[in-house]
């Protein structure tokens, strides 16, 4: 049951072109952001629909796969697990940021 503590998995499309970091010791990490859609009936009945924004990190051997294969509007299916960070900006207000560390991706079709 420990794998299924914090475990997500999305089907999306991408919003923009992966940026891919490198480190001074030769390691990289990919990010970029995944849309998933959703749809619902309101009250009247009408279809209503919306983009939810999900932020990806990549890091280790998938990083090579996203650098040379992955591209905005490219559909991809990730799973990985939900993590949490903060940072301070530049004006000293603290910030929260929610982002799926990944470890396994499939590559589903093209735009």
């Amino acid at each position: 049951m420990n794998a299924l503590r914090n475990k997500v998995q999305l089907i999306g499309r991408l919003g923009q072109d992966p940026e891919i970091l490198t480190f001074k010791d030769g390691n990289k990490m990919a990010k970029f952001s995944l849309a998933t859609d959703d749809s619902y009936k309101d009250k009247e009945g009408n279809k209503v629909e919306r983009a939810y924004w999900h932020n990806i990190v990549i890091k280790g051997g998938l990083v090579n796969i996203v650098e040379n294969y992955v591209n905005k509007g490219q559909e991809i299916a990730v799973e990985g697990k939900l993590t949490n960070r903060t940072y301070n900006t530049e004006s000293g207000e603290k910030r929260y940021v929610t982002e799926i560390l990944v470890n396994e991706l499939l590559l589903l079709g093209g735009k």
